[in-house]
C-alpha cells in the first residue's frame, strides 16, 4: 500500500490536485479528499489490489467495479440524478501504480435523511433506463434471476461454516420461480444506507457506491431496504421510503410475497456474512443468521 499511495501523490501531481487527504477505506476501495486548480472538492477513488476477495464475494475484480461506477455515474449525472460525478478513470498498466477514479466530492452536512424525499428518488432512479450495454459486475456473467440464486446459494454454504447445526438451503427451484415475477428493465442500486448518501438539509445530494446494482426493480431494492432498516446505523425509515416512493410509483406489495422474501433473505445472507466473517459482532452475527434462517423457512413456506 506505501507504493500505490505514492503512485497516489504522483497522480495528484499529474492531475494539479492540493490537499490529498484520506477521508475512508473500506474491504476493497479507500478514498482521498483534494482540491483541484480551481479550488473544487474532489474525490479519489482507489483500488487496495486488482483482484480481491471476501465471504460475501470470493472473486472481486475491482478494476471491473471501478469502470462500472464510472459508467453509472456519468449516465446518472447527465439525466439530473444526485451522484458524484465522475470525471476521469484512471486503469493502471503497472502493479506498483492502482487504477484510480477520479470524481467530483459531494460533502455531507450530517443531517437527519429525509426517507420520504430518499423515497422519491428512488422511484426515480427505477423510472430511468440503465445505461446501454450495462452487465453489472454482481450478476458475474449471469441474468439477474441467476445471480440472485446462485449467491443465495453460495453465501448460505458460507454462513453454514460459521453457524453450528445450519439446515440444507431453501427450495432453490421455488426461489428461482418467485424471481419471475420480478421485473429486470431498470437499475437498481442495492446499497442504499446512510453511509453510502450525502445529503444537506436531510436531502440526498449523492448516491454513492453501485458496486452492488443490478438490473431490476423495486421488489428487489426494497427487500435489501427493509434487511438495513433492521440497524440503526443505516439510518432508514422504510414506511417513510415507502410513502415517499409511492407518490412516484408503484410500490411492490407491503405483504411478504414471494418476490420479496427473495430479495430479504439475498440481503439477510449477505448481512449476516458480514457479521460473522467480514466485521465479526458476537452478538448481531449469530442473530443475523437466526434472521436468515427464519426469512428461508418463510419462503419455503410461501410456496
Amino acid at each position: 500500500m506505501t507504493e500505490h499511495l505514492t503512485a497516489l501523490h504522483g497522480l495528484a501531481e499529474r492531475w494539479g490536485l492540493d490537499q490529498l487527504t484520506p477521508v475512508g477505506s473500506g474491504l476493497e476501495f479507500s478514498v482521498h479528499r483534494a482540491l483541484d486548480r480551481d479550488g473544487r472538492q474532489v474525490a479519489l477513488r482507489l483500488a487496495h489490489r486488482r483482484f480481491d476477495a471476501n465471504a460475501n464475494d470470493p472473486h472481486v475484480d475491482t478494476r471491473a467495479l471501478l469502470s462500472q461506477e464510472y459508467t453509472i455515474g456519468r449516465h446518472l449525472a447527465a439525466h439530473g440524478l444526485p451522484v458524484a460525478e465522475p470525471l476521469e478513470l484512471l486503469l493502471s498498466q503497472r502493479p506498483d501504480v492502482p487504477d484510480v477514479l477520479l470524481s467530483r466530492y459531494v460533502p455531507d452536512d450530517g443531517s437527519t435523511l429525509d426517507c420520504f424525499a430518499l423515497g422519491g428518488l428512488l422511484a426515480r432512479l427505477h423510472a430511468l433506463p440503465p445505461p446501454l450495454r450495462l452487465v453489472p459486475v454482481a450478476c458475474e456473467g449471469l441474468t439477474t434471476r441467476q445471480a440472485i440464486v446462485a449467491r443465495i446459494r453460495r453465501r448460505w454454504t458460507e454462513v453454514g461454516r460459521h453457524v453450528y447445526d445450519w439446515p440444507e438451503p431453501p427450495d432453490l427451484a421455488g426461489t428461482a420461480r418467485h424471481l419471475t415475477a420480478v421485473g429486470t428493465a431498470g437499475l437498481v442500486h442495492l446499497d442504499v444506507r446512510s453511509a453510502n448518501i450525502r445529503r444537506h438539509d436531510g436531502a440526498t445530494t449523492a448516491l454513492l457506491d453501485w458496486s452492488n446494482a443490478l438490473l431490476g426493480d423495486a421488489t428487489l431494492e426494497f427487500g435489501r431496504l427493509a434487511e438495513y432498516a433492521r440497524y440503526p446505523e443505516n439510518q432508514l425509515d422504510l414506511a417513510a421510503l415507502r410513502a415517499g416512493y409511492g407518490r412516484e410509483q408503484a410500490l411492490p406489495p407491503a405483504a411478504e410475497t414471494g418476490p420479496t422474501l427473495v430479495g430479504r433473505l439475498d440481503a439477510a445472507l449477505m448481512l449476516a456474512l458480514v457479521f460473522l466473517s467480514e466485521a465479526p459482532d458476537p452478538t448481531r452475527g449469530p442473530a443475523a443468521a437466526d434472521h436468515a434462517r427464519e426469512l428461508a423457512e418463510r419462503l419455503d413456506a410461501a410456496g
